[in-house]
This record gives C-alpha cells, structure tokens and sequence, in this order.
C-alpha cells in the first residue's frame, strides 16, 4: 500500500503515462486518492524494482453495490512490463471479489480506462479479459472575461430558470437541494448507457472525496409546469486544477435534464450558467467528457455551443461473481 512517501514517484510515473500535451498532473487530487479520504474506499498496491523503484501501481476503487473501478499503471522505462501489468490486473481480480463478496454482491463489473491510442494499455485490458465497450470524448470550451457581464450569454427561455443550490447560514447546502439534484439526475440518466441506481449517501460522499469539489459549484434548473415551478434539471461542477499555463478552469462533473423539462433548453441554461460562473472566477476554460456512442446527440450540443474535442479515451468493462476470481 502507497504511502505519503510514495507522493513523488507516483507523481512521476503519472507523468510518463499522462498523453503528450496533456495538463500537469494534479497533486492534490493524487494525495487524496494515497493517503487522504478517497484512500478510504479504494485498495491500492505498489510495485517496486530490485533498486527499490516505484514501477506499478494499482487501484481497486469500491465505487458502488456492483461497480468497481480499476487502475493498473506501469512504469514505461521498466523491465518485464507485461508481467508487472498482468500481475496487477491479477491482483486488482482478487481485492475485487473481496469488495463484491463484502458488499454481498452477486457479481461486480469491473470498470478500467485507457487513452484510445495508447496500444500498450488496450493490449493489457484485453489480455486481462476486459472488452472496450464505450468511447468518451474529452471536450473543453474557451471561457472569456467578458462572458461574465450580464446579456452576454443568452438568458433561460421563458418557463425556465436556473438557481445556485441553497446554502445554510454556516455555507453548507441544504439537505432539500442536495436530494433534488440527486433524484434529477438519478432519473435524468436511467435510460443512459452503464446507467444504475446510486444511494444518496454514497453518491454525496463519492463527491466530497474530490478535493477541488465545492458546494456553491451545484445548480437546479426549474421549469414552470401548470404554473408550479419544478425541478427539470441540475449541474455540478467542480473545480479543474492549472492547466499547463497555470490557470483554474471548471469543469462539469454531472448535467442531467428530466425527461418532462426536455425541449425547453434546459441544458443549454445550465451550461450558459457554469461558463458565466467560470468567466466572474477568472477562470479559462469549461471542460466536460461525453459519451461520444449516445444517442441523444449530447456532443452535437456541446459543439454548437463552443467546445471542441481534445481528445477521447475508453471505457473497458469485466465481469466477475464474487464467488470466483474470474
């Protein structure tokens, strides 16, 4: 198990492994996984050389009742990487039955990642059993000052309206706005692909693990239906660490439009609303990732609304009983 002394070379090994020009790596939301909360739910191993030189490093990530995520990173100057990688993804099989037997889950999926050009990853997910099964565009939108003036950006249509969730005197958000973003965008993405049911509890503790989380980064849009206003949609968003220039960008964790607001530009309110919010922080850009297979055309939105690709990476997913190790 990695710890505060294993800081810098994960740093470095995230580093080589990151894609050419990719941001720097984010120091913060790495020590977080290691050794602070997000190290609570997560079963992580490391792999040393003979010199005593970080080479691997593997996460076990207990998301949720039947999902598992799985990192496996090896050192791209080490000897005997396909063994090292296969040992990990061995290894990651293990900690995850244990995780799914604990929880009592029939079975878990387990959930890994890889750049869609990086070859060597995909070889290795493939050789551990797992299949590509999604591509996900990575997308980001320039942000400029004067979008934080008002009437810049275009206004909700009539029957809409978008809020900051409600916050108590002490600056914590009230339980009732916390639920609703939840139940909207828990019903928002029932019909999406990989879609399943996550308790509120862990869904606002998963969250709180992110160290550039902030609450007054939560938005509620409401609709006018039958002359109540309701929910009809909701956006988080967090905090995006510097680019390689140095500059604090936001970034859209969740946006999610219920199925009796869709076709009254909900979306585009909430969207309009975070590049506002990022242009009054002084912040440069707004990034997102969409599925790039669904079929609500999500990318072509984002498109008409100033982002652009940067790049894409994929979803790879495997199976296990939590009886068994595969």
């Amino acid at each position: 198990m990695p710890g505060d002394g294993d800081i810098g070379a994960l740093t470095t090994l995230l580093a080589a492994n990151r894609r050419s020009g990719g941001s720097p790596v984010d120091v913060a939301t790495l020590t977080a996984l290691v050794v602070g909360p997000a190290s609570w739910t997560r079963r992580q191993l490391v792999v040393l050389d003979p010199a005593g030189t970080l080479v691997g490093w593997g996460v076990v990530h207990d998301r949720a009742n039947g999902r598992t995520e799985v990192t496996v990173l090896v050192a791209r100057d080490a000897p005997a990487q396909d063994a090292i990688a296969a040992g990990l993804f061995a290894w990651a099989d293990r900690e995850a039955t244990e995780v799914a037997a604990l929880r009592r889950a029939p079975r878990t999926q387990l959930d890994s990642a890889a750049e869609a050009d990086d070859q060597r990853q995909r070889g290795w997910l493939a050789g551990a059993g797992y299949a590509c099964v999604r591509t996900w565009l990575h997308m980001v939108r320039p942000v400029v000052p004067a979008e934080a003036e008002p009437d810049v950006l275009p206004a909700p249509r009539p029957g809409v309206r978008v809020r900051r969730v409600r916050e108590h005197g002490n600056g914590l958000p009230t339980a009732e706005d916390l639920q609703t973003v939840h139940l909207v965008l828990e019903q928002s993405f029932a019909d999406h692909f990989n879609s399943y049911r996550e308790g509120f509890a862990e869904f606002v503790v998963r969250l709180q693990e992110d160290p550039w989380h902030r609450w007054d980064h939560w938005w509620i849009a409401e609709v006018e239906l039958d002359g109540q206003w309701r929910p009809g949609g909701a956006l988080i968003s967090s905090v995006s660490p510097p680019d390689a220039a140095g500059a604090y960008g936001s970034y859209v964790d969740y946006i999610g439009v219920h199925r009796r607001a869709r076709g009254r530009g909900v979306a585009k309110s909430l969207l309009y609303t975070v590049i506002a919010d990022a242009a009054r922080r002084g912040r440069n850009r707004v990034s997102l990732e969409v599925d790039a297979d669904s079929s609500t055309n999500a990318d072509g939105l984002y498109l008409s609304l100033g982002w652009v690709v940067d790049h894409r990476t994929e979803s790879w997913h495997r199976y296990l009983d939590a009886g068994s190790e595969g």
